[in-house]
């Protein structure tokens, strides 16, 4: 065994939790990408990715109220980078499914409204992704399941 392989050996010997897929970061890595392929999967038919499916819905449960919605804000809510949160708007206003316009409020901030044709879209897919989530997930996907009391003690953690 070669000096390199041995060093490896130790590092994963001494300064891990051993194979990876023992190790719940590495694991939940997995899922969650194995999540984001199914639903791109399920979604190709409506034309949409997960990344636009969870903007076009945070988009949508931020203004189910009527109030202004921001790109700031939906980043902020679903903790995605702004630019990308940019990005995503810019295709679901290409594909008609928001509109962007300045806000009257804060000329530096875009206002977002979902369209008729966000709602439809929105309403097809919602039952798709729910789909996935049951399938993948089981009972351990509902809301009183310990899994999910798990993920959002985590995801609330630390949050000011």
């Amino acid at each position: 065994m070669s000096k390199v392989a041995r060093a490896i050996q130790d590092v994963f010997e001494t300064a891990s939790l051993g194979a990876p897929e023992k190790a719940v970061g590495f694991v939940l890595w997995r899922v969650v990408h194995r999540y984001v392929r199914e639903i791109d999967r399920a979604l190709v038919d409506l034309d949409l990715t997960h990344l636009q499916f969870t903007t076009l819905a945070m988009a949508a449960w931020l203004g189910r109220s009527a109030e202004p919605v921001t790109q700031a804000e939906i980043a902020r809510f679903a903790e995605i980078h702004p630019m990308q949160v940019s990005h995503m708007l810019k295709t679901l206003e290409a594909k008609r499914l928001v509109a962007r316009s300045r806000n009257t409020l804060d000329v530096r901030a875009k206002r977002i409204e979902v369209t008729t044709a966000g709602v439809t879209a929105l309403r097809r897919a919602l039952p798709v992704v729910i789909d996935v989530q049951e399938r993948l997930f089981g009972d351990d996907g509902h809301q009183s399941s310990g899994l999910m009391s798990a993920l959002l003690r985590i995801a609330n953690a630390n949050k000011s």
